[in-house]
């Protein structure tokens, strides 16, 4: 059976579902722009019941990065995203698909990724033109 919902994922679970955020969460959401995908912003902040906020006062539980192949050095983003992290915290790296506008090459993620001192460990399809990749500190790191 086809998905005629856009907002839901072949899996049937909204793109925001698939990020995992609760209710709870504090989320800090960094590099947006015109072109981020709004449906997914909004069904994010539905289920967090606030909005994602840009300049954190405390230590957030999950960082939204938006990126595109012209943003700069993925390392770059990805340590900016520490900033306000949590130790128990994780990055979500939004990255248009592969042919989109601002598509970045998987080998420069993974390696900012590594660069930074970071580790994948998901990557989901979460709106027409973007996909997510969990990003979190190595279980070594963390306090």
């Amino acid at each position: 059976m086809v998905n005629t919902n856009s907002k839901e994922t072949s899996k049937g679970t909204s793109g925001a579902e698939l990020l995992g955020l609760d209710a709870d969460m504090v989320v800090q959401e960094l590099g947006w722009d015109e072109d981020a995908d709004q449906a997914l912003r909004d069904e994010i902040m539905d289920i967090l019941d606030a909005d994602m906020i840009e300049e954190a006062m405390e230590a957030v539980d999950v960082v939204i990065l938006w990126w595109r192949d012209d943003d700069g050095d993925v390392v770059d983003g990805l340590v900016d995203a520490l900033r306000d992290l949590d130790d128990d915290g994780y990055i979500w790296l939004l990255t248009p698909k592969i042919g989109r506008v601002g598509f970045v090459d998987p080998p420069a993620v993974a390696e900012g990724v590594t660069i930074a001192g970071l580790t994948m460990t998901s990557t989901e399809n979460v709106a027409p033109e973007w996909q997510a990749t969990k990003v979190v500190r190595p279980k070594g790191a963390r306090r």
